[in-house]
């Protein structure tokens, strides 16, 4: 019989992590010769008919890398995102009437870059970096819970009240300690809600993939539950639920820290930190709110964990005898993109980190979980809700509905966020144990 321990990853409680005692081997790969030879088909194909280009992203001044910078093609919806090391993949189809990319990262210029002058691969471009003085603006109203109240009252005129069909890329690890024992990625297909709607966000997995390592789980067998249903719940406009509503908001304290700029505009960035009256552990962190529209381009926030006893009630559900779990970090990132007036959902990423410690073990084992998705691609026609069985529910773990990692062109034509160097290596080390 398994037990489990459940943790909440979100900020609602319908996501979960799940430890069990498991002695499971990791699945065998798919690897026939005629699923290999339609791979290296899908290769040919993609090559003539998509461009790919391969860079970093950079800081002008002191080179360093700019993590989940947005890149787009501009007069279309395709987008990518730069990863942790400032890595980026953007393929673009050849018969698309597009000249030029542009990169833009909060508190640096918009950058413009010809197609044409891109290469396939090492592709180095620099953003510089702007600061705007405080006191060298008129801060439009010098209350900073105005400005906060003020994006959920501007939802209809900021965001898109009629839904959007939207392709991302998702990606989901598991790492013990410094080890990556779990990889899931997927290329979703999602009916994103319009903003005034009551109806949920749908997701879809169209082609996605995975990699194990269970011999190094074979005590703790640990899975997140939702998949992109998780990152997707982030949107903190279409979820206001724990940060943004009118209940919550009277929870924080708020102030203005600095003003900076986000796409050539001005926004102000807005500190928040729960009251210190508040005994449930709530969040704190920064909210980037464009001045002109009062609109939320970004929040970067995390969950106070200070109350030890509170912070591991709320993620910890149920465990095994004998060993203590208790969450170290827990932190999430949500930005938004602009476009003719409108502010869509663009990129989200969650990670919780936490130790387990056993009765009679010296050492600790640390767990780490990470979910993202990133929109590559919008459309706003051809607008379909998914049917019961089609869609990727919350209850479902991704692990358990996409195979194991076959070709390195697995992909194709869609864009995908880069992975990490890390995330390479253990890709290939677990796919030879899977094989």
């Amino acid at each position: 019989m398994k037990t489990k321990i459940r943790f909440y990853f979100a900020i609602t409680l319908s996501a979960f992590l799940f430890f069990s005692f498991s002695n499971v081997m990791a699945a065998e790969g798919n690897s026939s010769n005629e699923k290999k030879e339609k791979n290296k088909v899908q290769q040919v194909i993609d090559t003539l008919k998509y461009d790919v280009y391969k860079g970093e992203i950079k800081d002008s001044k002191t080179n360093e890398p700019l993590m989940f910078a947005t890149i787009t093609v501009q007069g279309v919806n395709v987008a990518t995102v730069s990863n942790s090391d400032g890595e980026f993949l953007l393929k673009i189809a050849k018969d698309l009437p597009v000249n030029t990319i542009e990169i833009t990262y909060i508190g640096y210029k918009n950058l413009e870059i010809p197609i044409s002058s891109l290469k396939e691969k090492k592709n180095i471009l620099k953003l510089e970096s702007v600061t705007i003085p405080l006191g060298q603006i008129n801060i439009y109203p010098l209350d900073p819970l105005f400005l906060v109240k003020s994006i959920l009252a501007k939802v209809a005129q900021n965001y898109s009240t009629e839904p959007n069909m939207m392709k991302g890329f998702y990606r989901e690890t598991v790492k013990k300690n410094r080890t990556y024992v779990a990889i899931s990625e997927a290329v979703v297909n999602v009916h994103k809600a319009g903003y005034k709607q009551i109806r949920d966000d749908q997701v879809q997995i169209y082609k996605g993939r995975k990699s194990q390592d269970v011999k190094k789980m074979d005590t703790l067998l640990f899975k997140l539950q939702g998949g992109p249903n998780t990152s997707l719940l982030l949107d903190v406009i279409k979820n206001p639920y724990n940060l943004l509503s009118e209940d919550f908001i009277e929870s924080y304290n708020f102030s203005i820290k600095s003003v900076t700029k986000i796409n050539d505009k001005i926004h102000y960035v807005i500190e928040f930190k729960q009251k210190e009256n508040i005994d449930i552990p709530l969040y704190y962190g920064l909210l980037y709110i464009e001045s002109t529209n009062l609109a939320l381009a970004s929040a970067k926030f995390s969950l106070n964990l200070s109350n030890e006893d509170e912070a591991s009630r709320m993620f910890i559900k149920r465990k095994p005898a004998g060993v203590k779990v208790t969450p170290t970090s827990a932190d999430y990132l949500v930005n938004y993109t602009e476009k003719d007036g409108k502010w869509y959902f663009n990129y989200a990423r969650g990670e919780i980190n936490f130790k387990c410690n056993w009765k009679r073990k010296l050492f600790n084992t640390n767990y780490s979980a990470m979910t993202e998705i990133a929109i590559t691609d919008r459309d706003e026609q051809n607008i379909v809700r998914f049917r019961g069985d089609a869609k990727f529910k919350v209850n479902q773990v991704m692990v358990e509905e996409v195979n194991n990692f076959a070709d390195a062109n697995f992909w194709g034509a869609y864009n995908t966020i880069e992975p990490d160097q890390s995330i390479e290596s253990a890709i290939r080390k677990l796919k030879r144990k899977a094989d």
